[in-house]
């Protein structure tokens, strides 16, 4: 599936939250109508997968699913279009382009932001890219959201630097440096946001390191390498400059220690911990990716779930149930 496919999909859902769980309240009307240039993109980059560590959500039609580990996937809302998941909550966006959060431990689903085009949950907090194409930000423990920069096509928050790009490709990171999280050669935190690279598309970032898809298909990373999730890129310990470590991706993924990468033929692509240095293909055909603590996640064009655990390989998809 495409992205304007995707986008088409998601613009089409239903704008009703499920009573799955307690005080999820019907959507008010589509509150992105008139999405800016940079909302747009960002919608083309919504997530029905994601992962923090042992978290899981996954987004099948229009139902978000969750579960920690090997444990039973919980039906927890209906009428979403976009899943992520920080350390306690999970949060997604419903028909009405209201971001929603949730407790993972269980508990009722909230309204947190109107006009949202994307949502990135992590260990610093949130960033949201607004309808208007600005990005916003509110840290771990509540308080008011506040504007962090005038536009956005894509956001990240990472365990330990966060990531955004603008609608030029220009890619933006903050927080902890000493990794080499930044990819600029500095291994000391600057202050607010500093450009780190151009022509990017998509990024992401787990424990000390990130990757960003470049336009011409190439998967570029930096940061603490001590696992192989940047491939030979610096292993052994970090990298500080971004490199190369695949080519011809659609989509990449990163785990704590490994990370995965989307060809545009559906092959899922692997390296680092279990999988080896190497970039290897696995035999699924796939439409999007996610990876977390030691296992990657996959959808199929027919729409079912996988996971497997680092080092195996995908055998039979996640029984999703039709019932809370």
């Amino acid at each position: 599936m495409t992205p304007a496919q995707r986008l088409a999909l998601w613009l089409g859902a239903s704008c009703v939250v499920g009573a799955a769980s307690a005080g999820a309240a019907a959507a008010p009307p589509d509150g992105c109508l008139q999405p800016a240039p940079a909302a747009v993109a960002a919608m083309q980059r919504q997530a029905r997968l994601a992962a923090y560590y042992d978290h899981k959500l996954a987004l099948v039609g229009d139902r978000v699913y969750e579960w920690q580990g090997s444990g039973a996937p919980r039906l927890v809302l209906q009428g979403a279009r976009h899943v992520s998941v920080g350390k306690a909550f999970g949060y997604a966006i419903d028909g009405g382009n209201r971001a929603l959060q949730w407790p993972l431990d269980g508990g009722a689903v909230t309204p947190l932001l109107e006009q949202v085009a994307l949502i990135s949950a992590g260990e610093s907090g949130l960033l949201a890219i607004r309808c208007d194409g600005s990005l916003w930000e509110r840290g771990v423990s509540a308080g008011p959201w506040r504007q962090s920069a005038d536009s956005a096509v894509h956001a990240w928050v990472g365990d330990s630097a966060d990531y955004y790009i603008d609608a030029k490709g220009g890619l933006h990171a903050r927080g902890l440096a000493h990794r080499g999280q930044y990819g600029d050669g500095r291994l000391a935190a600057a202050p607010g946001w500093t450009r780190v690279s151009d022509e990017a598309l998509q990024v992401v970032a787990h424990t000390g390191h990130a990757l960003y898809l470049r336009r011409d298909g190439a998967v570029l990373g930096t940061g603490g390498n001590r696992f192989g999730p940047l491939g030979s890129h610096g292993h052994g310990d970090k990298a500080s400059s971004w490199g190369v470590v695949f080519d011809g991706a659609t989509a990449v993924a990163t785990g704590s220690r490994h990370t995965a990468a989307l060809t545009a033929d559906g092959r899922v692509w692997l390296w680092g911990a279990a999988e080896g240095l190497r970039p290897l293909p696995t035999r699924l055909l796939a439409v999007e990716i996610a990876a977390g603590l030691d296992s990657t996640l996959a959808i199929d064009a027919q729409g079912a779930v996988w996971e497997w655990r680092v080092g195996e390989r995908p055998s039979a998809p996640v029984p999703m149930p039709a019932k809370p």
